[in-house]
């Protein structure tokens, strides 16, 4: 093969899709000697490892640990990191327009974009609700808590609107993190929180917003938000509820650049792949994660990490495939189980039908992420760093026992 016209695989977005699928491809042999050639744009400087996003809330994790810069990831590969936004894709052309007016030509290209806040008609919802999704997202939390601490405001009341496992993770952790200081609501229009999660994992979740006293507010509609006000209907009867922070989780959906695609889609938007993870009209172009539904299943996967890990691995051994003229395999999704914190170092993982909950549950929960961050090197970082802080809290708990034993002889001692 000409290496001065290696092949072109585009990958756009750096989210776990994305970012998982370059770093699969940048091991094979014809990426290291330059036969193949991988560029990823992504508009953000990190990468954000979102399901451990919840512990910079309590001080559990370090930024450093959950967001990484591209830079540092990439190291040491041949991917290309294009910092761009993406604005237009041609599909038939095979180009991608970004901001700066330049344009990338691909071979084959990677959409692991992601989706964005669903927002719905609910009058002030976009002018006073925060959204908890971005490292952005989590800044501005933190600054109108901070705020709202400064004021010495011995309460203050926070809305969370969402009752899927991101409001449930949040409520738990804010609750902790704030104490007495403040209520936190938990409210849903459904009848139950967790929808399509397991019997001990909504057990465990319904225990832990209870002993946090996390008011939780089912079969309720948010009807209106207001800057320090939000109006619900529950119980048939419309209720005004003071409120200082609103945080809207209640669900996603596809991008208008997605939307706008020239390609088969769902009536909701996503693009329709073959079991290959291919676009049906387009089997040069690869859609991942939220932003895709395979057409011979009638139901999204769930947009999780475990499914992107899965697909990105997948996507990548297809497109060597594709170049070097072997069969592809079709994506057959494994659940391994489900993972949520519960509070600070506590958690829930329920897999295979056994549940581990609490302290035991947030340990393993999250040995079981720092595995899955992106590289080797990092991963071993934030494990040594882990490491460390565990052999710190047992060198303070036997030096207190030690301590209270010798603090104990003495006074013996002094009364003998």
């Amino acid at each position: 093969m000409n290496s001065k016209h290696p092949i072109n695989i585009c990958v756009l977005g750096g989210g776990f899709s994305g970012l998982y699928t370059a770093l699969y491809l940048s091991n094979h042999p014809q990426v290291k000697s330059g036969d193949w050639k991988i560029t990823l744009v992504e508009r953000n400087d990190n990468f954000l490892f979102t399901p451990l996003l919840y512990e910079l809330i309590t001080g559990e994790l370090q930024r450093w640990e959950i967001a990484p810069t591209y830079q540092k990831l990439l190291a040491g590969t041949s991917i290309q990191f294009c910092q761009h936004i993406v604005k237009k894709i041609d599909l038939d052309n095979r180009q991608v327009q970004l901001d700066n007016d330049k344009s990338l030509t691909y071979d084959y290209l990677v959409l692991g974009l992601g989706t964005q806040n669903r927002w719905v008609d609910i009058p002030g919802l976009k002018n006073y609700a925060l959204t908890f999704r971005t490292l952005q997202d989590l800044e501005q939390l933190q600054a109108k808590i901070h705020y709202l601490e400064t004021l010495d405001r011995k309460n203050f009341r926070v809305a969370i609107i969402g009752g899927g496992p991101n409001g449930v993770e949040l409520s738990c952790k804010l609750a902790d993190r704030l104490g007495k200081r403040a209520e936190v609501l938990l409210i849903d229009r459904g009848n139950q929180i967790l929808k399509g999660l397991s019997k001990g994992v909504r057990k465990a979740s319904y225990h832990a917003l209870g002993s946090r006293r996390v008011q939780l507010y089912l079969n309720t509609n948010v009807k209106e938000i207001k800057e320090d006000l939000i109006t619900i209907n529950h119980g048939e009867q419309n209720i005004d509820v003071p409120v200082n922070i609103v945080i809207w989780v209640a669900g996603t959906q596809s991008r208008s650049l997605i939307q706008s695609l020239n390609c088969q889609q769902t009536s909701s938007g996503k693009l329709l792949t073959n079991s290959r993870l291919q676009l049906i009209d387009y089997p040069k172009v690869f859609a991942l994660g939220d932003l895709a539904q395979i057409s011979s299943k009638n139901h999204s996967f769930p947009g999780t990490a475990q499914v992107a890990y899965q697909q990105a691995s997948c996507a990548a051994k297809n497109i060597a495939a594709i170049i070097e003229n072997k069969p592809l395999k079709s994506f057959n999704y494994l659940h391994l189980g489900d993972m949520l914190t519960l509070g600070r170092r506590t958690a829930i993982i329920s897999s295979y039908g056994i549940n581990i909950s609490g302290q035991v549950g947030g340990m393993m929960r999250r040995l079981a992420y720092i595995f899955r961050l992106p590289t080797m090197r990092h991963r071993l970082q934030v494990l040594r760093n882990f490491v460390q802080k565990i052999g710190l809290k047992i060198r303070r708990f036997f030096r207190a026992i030690i301590g209270s034993l010798l603090g104990q002889k003495s006074s013996r001692k002094y009364l003998e």
